[in-house]
């Protein structure tokens, strides 16, 4: 048995609607605004997904330095452990973000536990393989202390047919709007726990892939894991979970799993409108800057990563640019010279942050806070 979907009150519907005019406006914005201005974005979304996901499982990596990552950029200040979970978590990710449009697209155990060898293949091992249901028992223990469980799994021996029950839902149609499948998914799989590990990861993951594929926005654009990774959503994250409860029940009411959802789908919606704000806002003033100092517009790139990241590498700016080794570094070296930016770093591992003479506004503009609206509280 499986979690039934609640019915919505008339907040819940008010603020689904609020949801998908949001969508639709962040769709038509992004349409609206120049591919190179987007582009840079969507990496930044996606690497904060990963790395605000990772760090619900306890990887720390700043979303700057997964954006490297993510880039092949060797030489970053991580541990090895950290770098492969999230390498390993960006192949899975970016092929979620590949299946937004397949026609045929169906779910299946087969295609759920692929998905959960590209997240877990590199810890496999007979104790806990990855792409396998789990051979035996799984707990949640309380952060606060790993002697006691939160939460128990169901046994291993009813995984399969849950599985199978939960595959059967995906690919049915219940009527229920897309966004509240994608939350009922993401609590079906997460109380499941088929997994011996990951299933945190997979059942953010599936939440994300049902986002992508109800077609509004893109992949990058729709996930909610950034915003679940933030420290305090995150507590209210485990808060909603324990609230269903020690062991798997699904003869419940979740409509406070739904509303935890919605606020979240409203709340990122709302963040990822003020980025591209802030972003666009940014590319203008540094435009405005480059031209006043008589400098080439394709540095304007260079200068908006260090603006809305804190820093550019040369490899970046090189492939976002198209150029050579050799011009990616006079650009870089006469922006050095020109107090534009400061080199930190030697060799390969290089990056260049603000200089004196970086241009305050921009600055400015990158820097400005945005306030969040909960939408259940007007």
């Amino acid at each position: 048995m499986l979690y039934p979907t609640p019915d919505l009150n008339a907040d819940d519907r008010r603020v689904l609607g609020e949801i998908d005019d949001l969508r639709r406006s962040l769709r038509l914005q992004v349409q609206s605004t120049p591919r190179k201005w987007t582009e840079g974005l969507r990496k930044f979304l996606t690497a904060d997904a990963v790395a605000a996901s990772n760090s619900i499982e306890g990887f720390k990596v700043s979303t700057v330095d997964v954006e490297d990552l993510l880039e092949g950029e060797r030489d970053v200040d991580v541990s090895e452990e950290d770098r492969e979970e999230t390498l390993a978590y960006q192949r899975m990710m970016t092929y979620i973000q590949t299946l937004n449009d397949v026609v045929d697209f169906r779910y299946g155990k087969e295609f759920l536990n692929a998905l959960h060898w590209m997240l877990q293949g590199h810890r496999h091992n007979p104790r806990k393989p990855a792409g396998q249901w789990r051979p035996g028992a799984v707990y949640v223990t309380d952060a606060r202390d790993p002697s006691i469980a939160v939460y128990t799994a169901p046994h291993e021996a009813h995984v399969p047919a849950l599985m199978g029950e939960l595959v059967e839902w995906l690919n049915a149609d219940d009527g229920s709007h897309p966004l509240i499948r994608a939350a009922m998914a993401h609590l079906h799989l997460v109380s499941i726990h088929p997994w011996s590990d990951g299933n945190g990861r997979m059942s953010r993951s599936l939440q994300t892939l049902m986002i992508a594929r109800e077609g509004e926005l893109a992949p990058e654009f729709s996930s909610i894991e950034a915003w679940l990774g933030r420290p305090g959503n995150t507590w209210e994250y485990y808060r909603e979970l324990q609230h269903r409860g020690a062991t798997y029940d699904p003869d419940q009411d979740v409509s406070d799993w739904v509303r935890f959802n919605l606020t979240a789908y409203h709340q990122q919606a709302q963040t990822v409108r003020g980025r591209l704000d802030r972003s666009s806002r940014v590319w203008v003033l540094l435009g405005e800057f480059a031209e006043a100092r008589g400098l080439e517009q394709r540095v304007v790139s260079a200068l908006h990563d260090v603006a809305m990241s804190g820093r550019v590498r040369r490899t970046r700016y090189e492939r976002a640019e198209d150029l050579s080794l050799q011009r990616a570094q006079r650009d870089l070296r006469d922006l050095v010279t020109a107090d534009v930016l400061t080199p930190v770093g030697r060799t390969r591992a290089r990056f260049y942050t603000v200089g004196a003479a970086f241009p305050q506004l921009a600055l400015e503009a990158a820097r400005t806070p945005l306030t969040l609206i909960d939408p259940y509280k007007r």
